[in-house]
């Protein structure tokens, strides 16, 4: 009988080998992928996301400016991109976000008051104790970068974020008149709603909702004001406030806040904090304009 030999072959262990160590690569990559770039590609993907919040309240503010400044009966919608979806495939958050309207009933103690109280025309007692500051609210709840805020607040656009900033700056124009007198004009905006229609939000499970905020022009009101004792702004943002005011160079006030014709204090010991413009070198008169503007955020009809 012939004896045979079986010797061994390493063939098949050495291609298993291979796959185990292609397999290895392959997480290692992903995993790279997935800790290091994931994250910075959503990081700009939601600052993308804030850009866009950024232009399209831009765009709010000019159709309010439009309404307030033809005074005709138009409704028009603006939208409002409340969040961001998740990357697909990989292990990824997306951002929501919420808007808000706060009207007279929503402001607490937030408001412009006027001393001596201004006589308005046609004649108004709801701002006898001063303009309440209504204001349209976005907030977004961010996953990879800080939460941001967008407020379109006394007819400015207002960014907070670590910090917060006068990003446009409210409807406010000042003249020297004479020698002895300064004439503040200011276009104020007072959004109104119906219960039920202000506010819109959106969950992780929808987090890229457009929501449209509807807005019409109702009525408007004024009053010319000569020898102003004090302007007194109580708002919950008053660095952004008080920036767009008497920021060096670029304030509205600042010409005349450095020259000392007006004063401008700030006093956070209120709540809310108060910004207040007094005369000083010269007299004050204002000439004001408070446009009612009916807003809606969520379905149905704007009523005056």
């Amino acid at each position: 009988m012939k004896r045979r030999k079986f010797i061994g072959k390493n063939n098949a262990v050495s291609g298993v080998i291979e796959a185990l160590l292609l397999v290895a690569l392959v997480s290692i990559i992903l995993a790279t992928i997935q800790l290091v770039y994931i994250p910075r590609i959503m990081e700009e993907k939601e600052l993308d996301h804030m850009n866009e919040v950024e232009k399209q309240f831009s765009y709010l503010k000019s159709t309010i400016d439009i309404q307030s400044m033809t005074k005709e009966k138009v409704l028009i919608s603006s939208p409002i991109t409340l969040g961001s979806k998740e990357l697909p495939y990989f292990v990824t958050m997306g951002a929501a976000g919420q808007i808000d309207l706060c009207d007279q009933n929503d402001v607490g103690e937030c408001k412009i008051k006027i001393i001596p109280a201004p006589t308005f025309n046609p004649i108004h007692t709801e701002f006898d104790n001063g303009i309440n500051l209504t204001s349209i609210k976005y907030e977004a709840h961010n996953s990879y970068i800080a939460d941001y805020k967008y407020i379109l607040e006394g007819g400015g656009i207002i960014a907070k974020k670590t910090s917060e900033e006068m990003m446009v700056k409210p409807s406010i124009i000042v003249e020297d008149t004479s020698d002895t007198k300064i004439t503040i004009y200011y276009s104020l905006p007072f959004f109104s709603s119906s219960p039920g229609r202000k506010v819109d939000s959106s969950g992780y499970g929808n987090p890229d909702k457009t929501v449209f905020i509807r807005t019409n022009y109702s009525t408007y009101y004024t009053s010319s004001n000569n020898n102003i004792n004090s302007i007194q702004i109580s708002t919950n943002y008053p660095d952004a406030w008080n920036q767009s005011l008497i920021k060096n160079n670029s304030g509205l006030l600042w010409e005349y806040y450095q020259n000392g014709d007006i004063n401008v204090v700030r006093d956070d010991s209120q709540s809310p904090p108060l910004i207040e413009i007094t005369p000083g070198n010269k007299n004050i008169d204002l000439e004001l304009t408070v446009v009612k503007i009916g807003v809606q955020v969520g379905p149905g009809i704007v009523r005056n």
